[in-house]
């Protein structure tokens, strides 16, 4: 299994001129390839394809141009976020017309990209990303209507997937309608019914959230987390067995995380679930036995990376190379624990 670090914790949630300004590609590639842990290294990244790390219109010369200087530091490219979201190249997926064609052309330019990466042979598996671009209010009214509609556009997007030779994995996060609770995430994967092409990205932090039913008290499979009495060690394994049990087979992308069982949001990132640090004494995850959870089977379904993700910390804690040596360490005993 290759281990992968995020690009976009330089990114997402970042605005220039304020106190956490973006963080450029070349300043996350130069800490991610530095990180070392007992001689083990990072394998690869997995990108954002948007500004400032990314132009999704760049040419072609200038997309080798980036891989070359990604490969230079001994790193491939996995999975690639599609800039579905409105003020990037896409829209809501359950929009207007015009909104979800906007959504299509952007998962059409992820592909473009993503042709010219394999051709180059810096990327060789992953997939691409995206969600429903959508937020939670907007579903809210109907929810079997937003699923449909969003389904839609999802099976629209993997059909155009498949005909670059990609499949989709939809990020379950309690921000997106459709994607806010783990039954509803379920719902739109069955909906769009494309198991080959459309599948789920799991999260440990984003799904842990899904367990306390954030966004959707009704689906909620613990009823404590951060709040009031904690729940046992064996409420906890009860309720992600059965969380896992029902995502796992559509998992074909996987994210180590960690989560102390709240929400966060910065800038004009709405508030999800809270990524914490690796070592974070106020994790609510074993980082490793839950990842061996979800990753059962990955083979099968395709998984050959798994990407650490870890958004919104403050820039001088992304700064620091010790950040990137702890994700590291704990990636290397997710790797060892699967082996």
């Amino acid at each position: 299994m290759k281990l992968h670090n995020a690009m976009w914790p330089g990114l997402v949630g970042k605005e220039p001129g304020t106190d956490h300004p973006p963080i450029g590609l070349d300043r996350m590639l130069e800490m991610t390839a530095a990180a070392s842990v007992d001689g083990q290294k990072f394998d690869g990244v997995d990108l954002f394809l948007f500004h400032s790390h990314v132009d999704p219109e760049a040419s072609e010369a200038d997309i080798r141009r980036m891989a070359d200087k990604i490969a230079a530091k001994g790193l491939a490219v996995g999975s690639l976020v599609a800039p579905v979201w409105p003020g990037t190249v896409g829209d809501s997926a359950m929009g207007s017309v015009e909104q979800r064609a906007k959504f299509i052309d952007a998962v059409r330019k992820a592909c473009r990209i993503a042709r010219i990466l394999n051709e180059h042979g810096v990327r060789k598996y992953g997939v691409i990303r995206i969600d429903s671009a959508t937020g939670t209010k907007a579903a809210a009214k109907d929810e079997k209507k937003a699923i449909k509609q969003i389904a839609a556009t999802f099976r629209e997007a993997g059909m155009v997937a498949a005909g670059h030779g990609e499949r989709l994995a939809a990020e379950g996060e309690v921000c997106w309608a459709g994607m806010h609770s783990w039954q509803a995430v379920l719902s739109l994967l069955e909906t769009v019914d494309m198991p080959g092409t459309v599948g789920f990205q799991a999260d440990l932090a984003h799904t842990y959230l899904y367990m306390l039913g954030v966004n959707s008290p009704k689906t909620a499979l613990l009823k404590a987390g951060s709040k009031g009495k904690k729940h046992s060690k064996k409420e906890f394994d009860k309720a992600y067995a059965k969380l896992t049990d029902a995502l796992r087979p559509w998992t074909i992308d996987f994210h180590v995380a960690q989560n102390d069982g709240t929400v966060h949001g910065t800038g004009s990132h709405d508030k999800t679930g809270r990524h914490c640090l690796a070592d974070d004494p106020n994790g609510k995850l074993d980082i490793t036995a839950c990842s061996k959870i979800w990753l059962e089977g990955a083979a099968t379904r395709g998984i050959k990376h798994i990407c650490w993700d870890g958004c919104m910390f403050p820039n001088a804690v992304l700064e620091k190379q010790e950040t990137w040596n702890t994700v590291l360490r704990a990636m290397i005993a997710v790797k060892n624990a699967i082996a």
